[in-house]
């Protein structure tokens, strides 16, 4: 849940003042593959609050070791430790957007057209004009002669923005709700010659809020649901999204309808081909370029109709009576 901000804050990075007191954290994160992998090292949570003007980010991440060296925007941030922010307003694979950010406040904002796996691309072109953002260490940046508490992150994202690829209403009306995730990137460090760096030949860490499954955030469809309100956010219930276990169901044929069409070269024609589970619930259009998946699902007392193509792009129609 993401309530009301109660008053225009300070962007300083600090999450210990008044502002951020009636929001709640988000669970700690977890490794991106889930529970097969080792819980992470140091602890990580994030908080959100909205406004008219801007939707609020904040996020504690405990390190002993704080250390950037990025320090050009739009530079590739993930190759230092980082935080970053994932959005996609409608939900629909597609047109969404990335933030990231290392502790020397360096950001890196992008557009991504449709997922890497479809075939990207990512904008690095795209500017969120308007962004305020801001790194508190708690301790001493770039000096391995100490120990640090951490570092925390606060963005303020203006929604004018967000608007331009949002595919619904910015700011969000009471109730919408939107996929949403948070990564953190910690690398494993050595000292030399009184400078950090990474351990050679060890693979960063990719910490998470929910998880993805595999290394790849470029999986929205596994992001988590944010839903937005104008009441207290601590009394309002979650309304679950009436076309997950659907969206669930043609995502796995996505996927097998990809492996498919890899061993193939071509799309399966029907469930009896593709051989998912439950498939005979999914209709199936497929063309020599492409395929059209749908499936149907009852919101309250009405049906509706699930939809997946083959770059992943889903969206949601009514069944006509």
């Amino acid at each position: 849940m993401c309530g009301r901000a109660p008053e225009a804050p300070r962007i300083d990075g600090r999450l210990d003042k008044p502002f951020w007191a009636g929001a709640a954290w988000t669970d700690a994160f977890v490794d991106i593959e889930g529970d097969a992998k080792p819980a992470p090292r140091y602890l990580t949570r994030a908080k959100m609050l909205w406004d008219d003007a801007f939707l609020y980010m904040g996020a504690t991440l405990e390190e002993p070791h704080v250390w950037g060296t990025l320090e050009e925007r739009d530079s590739v941030i993930f190759r230092d430790n980082d935080f970053e922010v994932f959005l996609d307003p409608d939900g629909d694979n597609h047109r969404y957007y990335e933030i990231e950010i290392n502790a020397l406040g360096t950001v890196w904002d992008l557009l991504l057209i449709r997922p890497y796996r479809d075939g990207g691309p990512a904008v690095n072109a795209w500017d969120i004009r308007g962004l305020q953002t801001a790194v508190h260490v708690d301790g001493t940046l770039n000096d391995p002669s100490n120990e640090d508490g951490g570092w925390s992150v606060e963005m303020a994202i203006p929604w004018k923005v967000l608007a331009e690829c949002a595919g619904r209403s910015c700011p969000p009306a009471d109730g919408d709700q939107w996929r949403l995730n948070f990564s953190r990137v910690q690398w494993r460090h050595s000292v030399v010659d009184g400078r950090y760096g990474k351990v050679i030949g060890l693979k960063e860490d990719n910490w998470v809020w929910s998880p993805q499954g595999a290394v790849d955030m470029h999986r929205p469809e596994r992001w988590g649901y944010v839903q937005f309100t104008t009441g207290d956010a601590s009394k309002v219930v979650f309304r679950p999204d009436s076309s997950h276990e659907a969206r669930d169901l043609l995502h796995t044929c996505y996927e097998a309808q990809t492996a498919f069409h890899d061993r193939h070269g071509r799309y399966a024609k029907d469930a009896g081909e593709l051989g998912v589970p439950h498939a005979g619930a999914v209709r199936f259009e497929t063309t020599a370029h492409g395929f059209e998946a749908s499936a149907t699902f009852q919101d309250g007392a009405q049906a509706r109709r699930a939809f997946i193509r083959h770059d992943s792009l889903v969206w949601v129609k009514e069944v006509s009576r």
